[in-house]
């Protein structure tokens, strides 16, 4: 932890900059544009290595704001941005903000149909896209007034805009703490999607919030893989780095050898994934082992036993230079903190992190609170929590059970201001004393660290009335390397019975399941009676009324969302 407040410079720029409890996010970004001109600020190695500085990324922010605002956009006005993550995002999102109006972030992997309700839904009027989309959703959304390339050489690319000087632009009315920064759009893993609204206020208030259990340096680099569109990656990447100055480096595909050559040549410092990918690297670093023969793996497991145990109890990190080898090969000599997000992380896995030298955490949070919660702090963090309650987060525990479970609630700064017309859901999801109900269950230490138990609708009640959370059960397949996807749910033996059974859905790895012995039929043989052992394993690891009574080896993968989370299907049968 660092001995200076966060956000602590923002006091030299207090009154000038901007006015008010905080900076709004582009009066935030001009700031760190003042502060560090000749910074890299935003990079790409895809299709070549291509690196703004602030200076350079500032100017071109003002020049897309400006080209905004001659079509007419200003306060209120929606604008939307799809598109692969790119510096040529990164401005369009600023470049919104800096005209004074609101942002729509959409996934770009919804069909064009999907997009433009969304495009309806929001009102908007702008429209920023990848080339590969272009067309298509212009002439789905004939009521834009403009849709603006985010592909170079494409239509009307953005950095080649032209706001017109013959004309004089309209008065520049900039938005203010208060007002609605961005609408973004969630239906988590199942459900209707629902336009949050996040004020500049909720986002970078947030922002310095999570700096409370975390210190981070405008030396640090950003490695921007997951879609920015979520909101975990928006504000835990892209809005944290700039508002300290910091470089961001866009990843573009899930591929981990892309991903590897990334990590290397941008000597990322900051590496926030989902657990997926931890999985896999993990998976990775753990097989390289094993291949050195069963007396290396031997001594290097007990290496790592003590490493862990000296970085927990004495807060000194010898991993990092014991393992240094084996982190360069994985590409993570260079990471200073790992963080894991987007859904639950099996605490083996964090622990084999930290045990390897890297500062590995995990933070909890959900759109509707701009996102993040809670976060492991480095140097007091608990592999089994999600981290401690940020600074200014009021966290408490409805109806809590006997072993202190119920649901978590929230107040803060950090809360959504609603969803975007939808009053009566909005309603819905606030207490009559105005906390926000996250729909998560756990509890929480005396520390105010929390522990996630699950989602209360996912939740499985068995015989006897226990309650079973589909997610605890989950993690314990994250080292399984040969499973590519799990999903556990409740299902009714009988028909006329409350209780519920407990099934595994597995989907096997695919490189695993071709290395199987055998025609294509015998291969999903074997690989139907491996899981069936698996699923034996980790049943003797779980209480009784936990324990897998049916097991199905899927054939085809499941539906994931963009952070790589199962998307859940509640038809028991």
């Amino acid at each position: 932890m660092g001995n200076e407040q966060p956000g602590a410079f923002l006091e030299a720029y207090r009154g000038k900059t901007f006015k008010g409890e905080w900076p709004t996010i582009p009066e935030l970004f001009s700031i760190n544009a003042d502060r560090f001109p000749d910074r890299a600020c935003f990079t790409v190695f895809s299709p070549e290595r291509k690196t703004l500085n602030y200076r350079q990324a500032y100017g071109q922010i003002l020049k897309v704001a400006d080209y905004l605002r001659s079509l007419g956009v200003g306060k209120n006005s929606k604008v939307a941005v799809t598109g692969k993550n790119s510096p040529e995002w990164a401005v369009a999102y600023l470049a919104v903000l800096q005209a004074g109006a609101v942002v729509v972030p959409i996934d770009y992997q919804l069909t064009v149909a999907e997009a433009a309700n969304l495009i309806r839904a929001s009102d908007t009027k702008v429209l920023f896209v990848d080339e590969e989309k272009y067309g298509e959703l212009k002439s789905e959304c004939p009521q834009l007034l403009k849709v603006v390339s985010l592909y170079e050489g494409g239509t009307d690319y953005i950095y080649t805009l032209d706001a017109g000087s013959a004309e004089a632009l309209p008065p520049l009315i900039p938005a203010t703490e208060t007002d609605l920064a961005a609408i973004m759009f969630t239906s988590g893993t199942t459900g209707n999607p629902k336009g949050v609204m996040l004020t500049h206020r909720n986002l970078v208030s947030d922002c310095f919030a999570a700096q409370g259990n975390m210190t981070i340096y405008n030396t640090d680099i950003f490695y921007a893989l997951l879609p920015i569109h979520h909101s975990y990656t928006m504000l835990a990447v892209f809005i944290e780095a700039i508002s300290v100055g910091a470089e961001v480096v866009f990843g573009k595909r899930m591929v981990v050898k892309q991903i590897m050559h990334e990590l290397n040549e941008g000597k990322v410092t900051m590496f926030l994934a989902v657990p997926l990918l931890f999985n896999k690297f993990l998976n990775g670093i753990i097989k390289g082992i094993k291949e050195k023969g069963p007396f290396v793996y031997g001594l290097i497991s007990a290496a790592m036993s003590l490493s862990g145990f000296t970085k927990k109890v004495f807060k000194v990190n010898p991993g990092r230079s014991l393992f240094h080898s084996i982190l360069e090969k994985a590409s993570l000599s260079s990471i200073r903190i790992c963080i894991s997000g987007g859904g639950p992380l099996a605490p083996s896995v964090f622990k084999k992190y930290n045990e390897l030298g890297i500062d590995f955490v995990q933070g909890y949070g959900l759109t509707e609170t701009s996102p993040i919660l809670t976060l492991n702090p480095t140097d007091h963090y608990k592999e089994t929590s999600v981290g401690k309650t940020l600074p200014g987060v009021d966290m408490k525990i409805l109806a809590p059970n006997e072993d202190g479970i119920g649901e978590i609630v929230v107040k803060g700064s950090m809360v959504m201001a609603g969803y975007y017309k939808m009053e009566e859901e909005t309603r819905a999801v606030f207490t009559e004393d105005g906390y926000f109900r996250t729909g998560d269950l756990g509890y929480l230490d005396e520390e105010s660290y929390l522990y996630l138990t699950g989602r209360a609708k996912n939740m499985i009640v068995t015989e006897g009335g226990k309650n079973v959370y589909p997610e605890e059960i989950e993690d314990r397949f994250q080292l399984y390397g040969e499973i590519e996807q799990v999903m556990i749910r409740g299902y009714y033996q009988k028909s006329q019975t409350i209780s519920e059974e407990i099934e595994a859905l597995i989907y096997p790895d695919q490189d695993w399941l071709k290395q199987l012995s055998g025609d294509g039929e015998e291969a999903w043989r074997l690989a139907d009676k491996h899981m069936h052992e698996v699923v034996e394993q980790v049943n003797q690891k779980l209480l009784p009324y936990q324990k897998i009574t049916r097991v199905i080896t899927l054939r085809e993968p499941l539906e994931m969302t963009t952070t790589k989370k199962i998307k859940r299907f509640v038809t028991k049968a």
